[in-house]
């Protein structure tokens, strides 16, 4: 099954954003045993889209694309495919309506050139929108598909998982396929490999193995095509002599994340956490608060970003600032420590650090970063040296110390 994904839009092209929609895609189409073999972008430019098209339709049976469904006079996806169809417009009331209620839900009225949205090409299926007023559009041509969706990412996964995926299904006999993912942090890609050589040699020959590494953690998945019930049996034997060989470094599998897991930890035990950051600013806290029912063990979060700040809500001794600095193991120690007793939590923890790219030194170069966890089995510290890319310590020190939680965490009867 030849597939191939299409993204309009001007702003791909001058890197005004990433097309984070092409990714997505790929992966729930791989999900169902449908691999894409290119991702094409172009311009907001009728002769690139219209040839875009006819590339496309030459090499795949299937062929998705996003963007360029705006209102205004830019968004060329819908006059192209008019264009390439040999297809006049038509009024599709439904579509219509759920743009009104839309503009009603947000207090507004439905204006002309929004009503003008609801205008489908005659010879598509239309594909509803609910969170939004551009409608998909699905065509059949000579046994192949092209389905067209807006660029907006939480309105083309809706029609994706709620629509075309169903769809494709039903009308291709697509192989089964199953995946499992072993989600690591805390250990780079070549050094998994390593510890792993032995296994992966002796991996069946049904199963693959890729490396999905990312910024601060790898992922091991691994695959099985035209899946049947002793295929997936043996895939979880594998799994179960992979598991010991990568214990210290594994804290989830397929859709878990560190602030998931280390909520669903939490939760089960009653406990409460706060954190203190430095040179986080507030990522941890971010993260622990973006997963639904945080209030049940989140306490909150404090940015002690300033010295001052550490003596004055955090209670770090002066001598210890003044003789050990800020970034370092006394320091986080007592930031973690203090804070549980000072809010009456299970645990805390801190981070302080230098993300860059000045304020580094030979001691401390850019990138060190001291993080510690206080809890009922006492307080464990870490070091870290992160690099010089301040994006990157600041994630990977969040996901660190997160990780340390959870170890941390689990340590503790349930």
């Amino acid at each position: 099954m030849q597939t191939e994904i299409i993204t309009i839009g001007d702003e791909i092209l001058i890197g005004q954003i990433v097309d984070t929609n092409s990714a997505w895609m790929a992966q729930q189409l791989n999900s169902i045993g449908i691999k894409v073999n290119q991702i094409t972008s172009v311009p907001d430019r009728m002769e690139h889209i219209l040839d875009a098209f006819k590339a496309a339709e030459s090499r795949a049976d299937i062929i998705l694309i996003t963007g360029g469904l705006g209102p205004t006079s830019d968004d060329l996806t819908k006059p192209a495919l008019c264009n390439y169809f040999n297809s006049d417009l038509r009024f599709d009331e439904t579509a219509y309506q759920d743009i009104e209620a839309l503009f009603r839900s947000r207090g507004k009225e439905v204006t002309p050139i929004n009503r003008q949205q609801a205008e489908v090409p005659q010879l598509c299926k239309t594909i509803y929108n609910k969170n939004g007023t551009a409608p998909g559009m699905w065509f059949d041509k000579n046994q192949k598909v092209f389905v067209s969706m807006p660029g907006v990412p939480h309105e083309m996964q809706a029609m994706m998982t709620g629509y075309v995926l169903p769809e494709l299904r039903l009308k291709f006999n697509l192989p089964a396929i199953v995946h499992r993912t072993i989600l690591t942090q805390g250990i780079g890609e070549s050094v998994i490999a390593e510890k792993i050589k032995g296994w992966e040699e002796d991996l069946p020959k049904q199963i693959k193995l890729a490396y999905l590494p990312s910024i601060g953690m790898v992922r091991l998945r691994l695959s099985i095509l035209n899946s049947n019930e002793n295929s997936l049996n043996e895939m979880e034997k594998e799994i179960e002599k992979l598991l010991p060989l990568i214990k210290n470094y594994v804290f989830g599998f397929d859709t878990d994340t560190l602030e998931k897991r280390v909520g669903e930890e939490l939760k089960v035990r009653n406990a409460t956490v706060i954190a203190t950051e430095s040179c986080t600013g507030g990522k941890v806290s971010h993260k622990l608060t973006s997963i639904p029912g945080s209030s049940a063990y989140f306490k909150g979060g404090l940015i002690t970003y300033s010295n001052e700040l550490k003596q004055d809500l955090l209670k770090v001794k002066t001598e210890t600032l003044r003789q050990q600095g800020a970034v370092s193991e006394e320091t986080v120690r007592e930031m973690a420590g203090n804070a549980c007793k000072l809010f009456k939590t299970d645990y805390a923890l801190a981070t302080s650090g230098i993300a860059g790219p000045d304020g580094g030194s030979a001691e401390k170069p850019v990138g060190t970063v001291w993080a510690a966890v206080a809890g009922p089995n006492g307080i464990v510290t870490r070091k870290f040296q992160l690099g010089n890319d301040r994006f990157r310590v600041i994630e990977v020190a969040a996901q660190s110390v997160l990780f340390m939680l959870l170890k941390e965490v689990m340590k503790t009867a349930k």
